[in-house]
């Protein structure tokens, strides 16, 4: 078979298209395949063919040539080359008809786009990707970032029910991205720079009217953007305070109890808090024998840490009561628990979390946490970690969009 049959079949090329020329450099491990719309030929509108109209014009004239990268052939790097005509439609104007192979301003074909997109989503390394299929790293991030958007443009206003509000660390310092997950279908809807109301209401803007009516409850930790964001956008939605936020604030109050004990036992030349950090912050259920003995020794000595680690144990109830009613009872009891323990960082969390009780209870409705979104930053660590960190946003949401948004990127 010869060389211009056979690269015919390759590349699905379709008449009137037709491969002129096949150009071999075995020194340059290349191969060229010219690829021509023949003269004379009338071509379709690609608006009118969108139209499901079937416009044939003249030929107006001819792009200069565009070069392609396709798969390797026996290991040679392969290139279509092409001059794209352009035809003169009556109603649209001037237009360049499609082509089978490549999408428009993109420089690779859809085979290759394919192949990148594939190993990039096993080995989440942009670096070694572009070294395996011999591509610069911009390359490979135009393929990266073109795909990301091809498969926003594929998804459908489909309903989600629960969504999750969340924030990660991005640059160093106070600089962190809102991330909006679907809780049910377990992806990233999309992600905003900053954590502001601005980056919230860009967030929201991104789904339809629609898709925000139909938000059941929305889970998120106390920020202000977060909250003020679901009445602006999807007011009929719950706010769910994120039970494992609600743990950590309980966690760091028994914490800054257990520094100002420790520093003042320390005075006395009393080491007995010496260590134990971990101890107070670690779920019992997790215990070694190692610290239970430990506990049991501490509990003896009556403690302001052991209190305060009391009363955080004690709000572990809340998360599994069935009904609202019997929530707001418990509630009731365990504030006043809270604030007369006479330790300052547990009476202001109970006063936090009793100026958000609402938001608490409608745990008992729901039952969503942003565990997924938890789950989902250890995923966008691990990306974070293996590109060696993140410079620029725009790059940031790709890379979290690409491997984490659920998103059909591959071309068709």
């Amino acid at each position: 078979m010869e060389d211009k049959a056979l690269y015919t079949q390759i590349l699905g090329i379709q008449a009137p298209w037709e491969i002129v020329h096949v150009d071999l450099d075995v020194i340059q491990e290349r191969v060229d395949i010219f690829v021509e719309w023949p003269a004379r030929t009338d071509a379709p509108c690609p608006v009118c063919g969108k139209e499901n109209k079937e416009t044939i014009c003249k030929v107006h004239d001819r792009r200069k040539e565009r070069v392609w990268r396709h798969l390797d052939t026996c290991q040679m790097k392969t290139f279509i080359h092409s001059h794209i005509p352009r035809i003169k439609c009556p109603k649209h104007g001037v237009k360049s008809i499609n082509i089978n192979w490549a999408d428009e301003m993109v420089r690779f074909t859809h085979l290759f786009e394919r192949l990148a997109i594939q190993i990039l989503k096993c080995s989440a390394n942009r670096s070694q990707t572009a070294k395996v299929l011999r591509i610069s790293w911009d390359e490979l991030n135009r393929i990266m970032s073109h795909a990301v958007i091809r498969g926003l443009s594929r998804r459908k206003e489909e309903i989600i029910n629960f969504i999750g509000m969340d924030e990660k660390s991005f640059l160093s310092g106070h600089s962190y991205v809102t991330v909006m997950t679907d809780i049910e279908g377990k992806r990233v809807i999309d992600v905003a720079e900053n954590r502001d109301e601005i980056a919230v209401d860009t967030l929201w803007q991104g789904l339809s009217e629609k898709q925000c009516k139909n938000v059941q409850s929305v889970c998120m930790d106390f920020w202000k953007a977060y909250i003020s964001g679901v009445c602006r956008h999807a007011s009929q939605a719950d706010i769910v305070y994120d039970r494992f936020h609600v743990t950590k604030h309980l966690n760091e109050a028994v914490d800054k109890v257990r520094k100002k004990e420790h520093r003042e036992l320390l005075q006395n030349k009393n080491t007995s808090l010496s260590g134990t950090k971990y101890l107070w912050l670690k779920n019992p259920e997790k215990w070694t024998t190692k610290d239970e003995n430990r506990y049991a020794i501490l509990s003896k000595n009556q403690l302001a840490v052991g209190r305060a680690w009391n009363r955080k144990e004690l709000f572990r109830e809340f998360w599994s009561l069935t009904t609202i009613s019997e929530a707001e009872a418990f509630f009731k009891r365990w504030y006043f628990s809270a604030t007369h323990s006479r330790l300052k960082p547990i009476i202001e969390v109970a006063k936090m979390l009793k100026r958000h009780l609402a938001g608490l209870l409608t745990w008992i409705k729901h039952h969503i946490t942003n565990g997924l979104a938890e789950g989902l930053n250890s995923k966008i660590q691990q990306i974070k970690s293996i590109a060696k960190g993140f410079r620029d946003f725009e790059n940031y949401r790709v890379a979290i969009l690409f491997h984490l948004g659920g998103l059909d990127m591959i071309p068709h």
